[in-house]
């Protein structure tokens, strides 16, 4: 497998986590506390979030395939961007996993 299959799957799950803490922190000050303002922020963080889940769905569903994971693993890191700051605790557990795994490019020689 190569690196930046691990490498574009980390940086959506770090962007989707962010984005999910943000909604979250934004829905209780709308919601909860009852700031002016929150609804806009609510609004765009909610919007950035969704299409961006949908890019970390699909870079997932890509790793997990290219590491033949099973269905139920792949299914569980699929929903860590669902779960406020599961994503953090997922990327991590599969970059550990998969580091080994990962094909650096070979230096090429250069000739003379």
């Amino acid at each position: 497998m190569k690196r930046s299959v691990l490498t574009r799957y980390r940086v959506m799950a770090y962007i989707t986590g962010v984005l999910l803490v943000l909604l979250t922190l934004g829905v209780i000050a709308k919601y909860l506390l009852d700031i002016n303002g929150a609804t806009g922020f609510v609004s765009v963080v909610g919007i950035a979030h969704g299409w961006l889940y949908v890019v970390y769905l699909i870079f997932a569903f890509d790793l997990g395939s290219k590491a033949k994971w099973p269905v139920a693993k792949q299914i569980w890191v699929l929903l860590a961007g669902t779960i406020p700051t599961a994503a953090f605790f997922v990327e991590r557990k599969v970059s550990r996993e998969l580091e080994p795994l990962v094909a650096d490019p070979a230096p090429v020689a250069a000739k003379a």
